[in-house]
């Protein structure tokens, strides 16, 4: 008699609880969707905005939501000491500012980059925190006790780190791609021990087709998020190296195929699957969106590929696929809608500035702001309207995080909530 409402109420429950997470970079799905509705459209620096905290240091990691926590990472400019931020979702207060390592000397990082720009996880109970070869934590969400800590990936990071970590079963999945070393990491979630390595099988080369040396630097260096979806009932793990894009394993890291892209490197963005295909901007260098076809093996050729767009894709927002469309902001402020079956543009329009963050969709609109402090809201359709332009004072490295009806927007010196 009373199970069916209980059974209601639990799944009612789960759903509620799961739209109010952000657990990780681009959000529950890693696809940068979100289900919420009644988010505004019209906002600004003092419009509709419930509380904003100065988050201090340099870090373009995006907050991650637990319950009624926001975790942020952070760090000075000098990378000399990299910590987290625990903001109260409410009130917007912040609770606990905590430094976790102490850098005699850093790494050198581009001053594009900063050393806090992957975004953390977080789970019940735990949120997991990377800063690179520098430093990987888990953190007691309800303590802030330091549950273990692991200092001794090596990897020159060359221009700073920029991949974020995912959680998958038992395992938290990293990619190291410097210009020294580059592998993809699994760990034990519980105790950060290794439970698999595997390195990057590209070869790298010597020279370009001019003539120049390609096998140092940038041209083995990548700051991309990886990714697991499930193929005919078995999990698949996408991952984005320099000169090459792959297939794992992530029960334990064999690779299950590789596509070569020689000219490309630095890939920065979170692959997106959907309609058997996986939507993988190529990296910059020869800028390209790529829509590879699933379900191969071994090192990939042309003929897997369903189409190529090589004008005007982005290099560092990752793409979002909605009903069939695949939507792109690039570096340089232009937005397209493409056929995500075919490829073929159905509007190609410029909002403006210059982007870095991943946009995301939610209730039939994109969201994404720029390096300028412009966010723009416009539909996420198969017609070109931008719904608002709102204005910050200061721009925006971090791709947007959602929780219920609020958005929570990252600017390079303040934590925003927003909302109705």
């Amino acid at each position: 008699m009373f199970f069916r409402p209980l059974l209601a109420l639990a799944l009612l429950s789960t759903s509620l609880l799961a739209a109010e997470n952000w657990p990780t970079f681009r959000g529950p799905t890693g696809d940068g969707h979100s289900d919420a509705t009644g988010l505004p459209v019209t906002f600004g620096d003092s419009d509709h905005v419930k509380w904003k905290t100065p988050i201090h240091g340099k870090a373009w990691s995006s907050p991650v939501i637990w319950g009624s926590q926001i975790w942020l990472t952070t760090a000075n400019e000098e990378g000399t000491e990299l910590g987290v931020v625990l903001v109260d979702k409410d009130s917007g207060k912040i609770l606990r500012d905590d430094t976790l390592f102490h850098i005699a000397t850093p790494q050198f990082c581009h001053k594009f980059n900063s050393y806090a720009s992957p975004t953390p996880a977080i789970e019940e109970g735990r949120v997991y925190v990377t800063f690179g070869s520098p430093g990987t934590a888990c953190i007691d969400t309800k303590t802030g006790k330091v549950l273990w800590q692991r200092t001794d990936f090596v990897c020159n990071h060359y221009r700073g780190a920029g991949s974020s970590p995912i959680l998958w079963q038992n395992l938290l999945i990293m990619n190291f791609d410097g210009s020294d070393h580059q592998f993809i990491v699994a760990l034990d979630k519980m105790t950060g021990k290794t439970v698999w390595e595997t390195k990057r099988s590209t070869d790298y080369g010597d020279l370009a087709p001019d003539g120049t040396v390609k096998n140092e630097g940038d041209y083995r260096k990548a700051f991309a998020t990886c990714h697991v979806y499930m193929q005919g009932g078995q999990p698949i793990l996408l991952s984005s190296g320099a000169k090459a894009h792959y297939a794992y394993d992530p029960r334990n890291g064999k690779e299950i195929w590789r596509f070569d892209e020689p000219d490309a490197h630095s890939a920065a963005t979170r692959p997106v699957v959907g309609d058997g295909l996986v939507y993988i901007p190529a990296g910059f260098g020869k800028a390209g969106l790529l829509a590879i076809k699933l379900g191969g093996h071994g090192v990939l050729s042309a003929n897997d590929l369903a189409w190529r767009m090589n004008k005007k894709a982005p290099n560092k927002p990752s793409v979002t696929l909605v009903n069939g469309l695949l939507f792109t902001v690039n570096d340089g402020g232009i937005a397209a809608c493409l056929d995500a079956k075919t490829g073929d543009v159905i509007w190609n329009e410029r909002l403006g500035g210059n982007f870095s963050a991943s946009p995301i969709y939610a209730d039939g609109h994109m969201y994404a702001g720029n390096e300028e402090g412009k966010f723009y809201v416009f539909d996420a359709g198969r017609q070109f309207k931008v719904l608002a332009t709102n204005e910050f004072p200061d721009g925006f490295m971090a791709s947007p995080a959602v929780s219920g009806k609020a958005l929570y927007l990252r600017t390079k010196t303040t934590l925003y909530r927003i909302e109705n």
